[in-house]
């Protein structure tokens, strides 16, 4: 487990349907470290901050494994690291065996894993596809946020070093199943609503899943 690639963009206005939108998306790798801190990673900033960045999702990862997936589905574009907006392009992290609230050591960092990525037209905009969202969700490669819990340095080839595994059991996939297949599995969402390293919005969005199901 561990970084191959690292990341980063400023926000860049680009037109869309004649109007100008600005985005963090386009991410080039880098040489070297660079310091990973509470809010962002050195050299990257994101262009709306209420919806990207943040304590939550200071750095988001992608496992390079999903891109032969994507090079078979999107055969006519090429794909660089970092096509997806993620800062870390990482091997040996998967969505379906990662827990959020997973605490690791990262360089001379430590990081928790908070929550999945949910794909935003910003996205459409890097690929130049609308159908990019749907297909990224429906494929379950949405990669994961990590929050950081001590800064540090980190860079190309470090380990993820696995410090502390949440014991509510709640895999990075679960919640994307959970928020895309109105999922009723009740105890599923119980331990979705008690994984504090889940940031609230999510929690308060099963807690009021649970209700209607209660309620039924």
């Amino acid at each position: 487990m561990k970084i191959i690639s690292l990341n980063v963009g400023k926000p860049q206005l680009v037109i869309v349907n004649e109007q100008p939108v600005s985005t963090g998306i386009f991410k080039e790798p880098i040489a070297g470290r660079a310091m990973l801190r509470t809010l962002n990673l050195d050299g990257d900033r994101q262009a709306d901050l209420s919806v990207h960045g943040g304590p939550y999702k200071a750095v988001y990862v992608y496992p390079s494994e999903h891109y032969p997936f994507w090079k078979h589905e999107l055969p006519e574009m090429e794909l660089p690291w970092g096509v997806f907006g993620e800062n870390l392009t990482t091997t040996g992290l998967f969505e379906n065996e990662i827990h959020i609230g997973d605490h690791f050591r990262l360089g001379s960092a430590e990081v928790q894993v908070t929550q999945p990525r949910m794909p935003c037209y910003k996205l459409a905009i890097r690929f130049e596809r609308n159908d990019i969202i749907k297909r990224f969700l429906a494929s379950e490669r949405t990669g994961f946020y990590l929050s950081v819990l001590k800064e540090g340095e980190v860079g190309a080839g470090d380990e993820f070093e696995l410090l502390e595994r949440d014991t509510s059991a709640v895999r990075v996939v679960d919640v994307v199943r959970l928020y895309s297949s109105n999922n009723g599995n009740t105890d599923l969402l119980q331990r979705a609503i008690a994984t504090e390293a889940l940031p609230n919005s999510w929690r308060e969005h099963f807690r009021e899943r649970l209700r209607k199901l209660d309620n039924k």
